[in-house]
């Protein structure tokens, strides 16, 4: 399998497969079903400074050909993490990467400081939170406050920055070039995008926060289209997530222009997903006579 090794941002990986965040824990829930040493890396959960609680009520509702979440970024704190969790996390046979979130500029980058450590290789910023300063808006969907949140991560850190972009925006470009030309050392794309669900017996909302973040097949055609437009308007690489659910999957992402791709949902309605992904991927370079799967980056003929 040399032939799928990839370098993103100077880190030699097994793969161009990465476990998307959210949908893997820490990595120590999915050692028993995956030959991590074959995953190119895990994202971990989102950490913010402090713990956070996430939403109350109904937080995961089944769509066709997909899931809506509301989690509310629940999670134990980056200090209970350092503490608790990476000392196993170390152990793991692949790389990390550790997913932030804030609620302010100054959490982010306080979070950023407290993530740069031995284990970690790189950082991925979702800034797909709600800017709690700012009127409740999403950092990710105003150039100029995804601009400052990645200024102030890049400042905190010497990790490479992954910035993780949300889709619910008019112009996703915008979005991507302010993050580049603020220091971004690659873009990953794409987060949930925004739905409902309802319950026809009550007339009421499945979800406890009303809505919720859809994921899986069913946005991978609107999250291959953000990944081609997005690639070929920076000069940074670009990670690509959204509908993963096989190896052929992962082709059209990098032909799409993704450098590396993430599996999401996939991980928990199979937890072996991504070796399964990886090994299919393994199988389409060698039927189509592919000895580097970097040289299918950005090769659809548009």
């Amino acid at each position: 399998m040399s032939h799928l090794n990839v370098n993103f941002l100077g880190i030699p990986m097994a793969s161009p497969v990465i476990g998307a965040s959210g949908t893997v824990g820490f990595g120590l829930e999915l050692a028993d079903y995956v030959d991590l040493k074959k995953v190119g890396a895990l994202s971990g959960k989102g950490l913010a400074p402090t713990p956070w609680m996430g939403n109350n009520g109904v937080r995961i509702a089944e769509t066709t050909s997909g899931m809506l979440n509301c989690i509310g970024l629940e999670n134990p704190g980056a200090p209970y993490f350092l503490e608790h969790y990476l000392p196993e996390v170390k152990k793991l046979p692949t790389i990390f990467i550790a997913n932030m979130v804030g609620k302010s500029v100054e959490e982010y980058a306080e979070c950023a400081a407290m993530l740069t450590v031995p284990g970690i290789s790189a950082l991925e910023v979702n800034i797909s939170c709600p800017n709690v300063k700012v009127g409740g808006a999403a950092f990710g969907t105003n150039p100029k406050q995804a601009a400052a949140v990645t200024k102030a991560v890049k400042d905190a850190s010497s990790l490479p920055v992954i910035v993780k972009l949300s889709p619910n925006v008019t112009d996703i470009v915008s979005i991507a070039k302010a993050v580049e030309d603020a220091g971004a050392d690659a873009i990953s794309l794409i987060n949930t995008l925004l739905g409902i669900s309802i319950d026809i017996r009550t007339r009421k909302p499945i979800l406890g926060n009303i809505t919720g973040g859809l994921s899986g097949p069913a946005i991978k055609p609107v999250a291959l289209r953000m990944v081609w437009q997005v690639s070929k308007a920076v000069h940074i690489p670009v990670c690509g997530l959204g509908g993963v659910m096989t190896g052929t999957d992962v082709v059209e992402f990098m032909m799409a222009g993704a450098s590396t791709v993430q599996v999401g949902t996939a991980n928990l309605a199979d937890p072996s997903a991504m070796g399964r992904i990886v090994n299919e991927l393994d199988e389409w370079c060698d039927k189509n006579n592919v000895r580097d799967v970097n040289e299918i980056v950005g090769t659809l003929k548009a």
